[in-house]
């Protein structure tokens, strides 16, 4: 229950900064994308600000001996980019550029109601489920919730 609320309050956070930011409208990530034309900077003060906060908070977190509300705290093998990696990256680049959607503004941004969000979301749904399939298929993919990972440290 203590993890379902800090997911929520986690998302509900994000969704008022992206909102306060302006990033739930596409012309403005969009803007940012065009770095040839009328670039927006903004939404790199955006990033910039995640980023410190992370950057200041992480250390001071993981002093800790364990999280607030997890057993332990994951630990991610190192690795090179892939194929995997690099495709998967292009194909949300060209659809974050398309679309001017995020998935997390494009969720956000369903409030509105806007005809282009109700079918930017179903598709990018299909292109999630998509992707396990083909991974499925492929005998590839990110392990299961709850099984385990490569590179996680044991509970002390």
């Amino acid at each position: 229950m203590r993890s379902s609320l800090s997911a929520f309050l986690s998302g509900l956070i994000f969704a008022l900064g992206l909102g306060l930011a302006g990033m739930t409208d596409p012309a403005n990530v969009l803007g940012f994308l065009d770095i040839a034309g009328d670039w927006d900077y903004r939404l790199a003060f955006v990033m910039g600000g995640a980023i410190a906060v992370h950057g200041a908070l992480r250390p001071l977190i993981h002093r800790r001996a364990q999280p607030l509300f997890a057993a332990r705290f994951p630990a991610f093998a190192a690795s090179k980019p892939d194929a995997k990696l690099l495709v998967g990256s292009a194909l949300f680049g060209v659809g974050w550029g398309l679309g001017g959607y995020c998935p997390g503004p494009a969720l956000t941004s369903l409030a509105t109601g806007a005809f282009p969000l109700l079918v930017f979301v179903p598709a990018m749904f299909a292109g999630f489920y998509l992707a396990q399939v083909m991974q499925a298929r492929s005998g590839v993919g990110a392990p299961r919730p709850g099984t385990s990972h490569v590179g996680v440290t044991p509970a002390p």
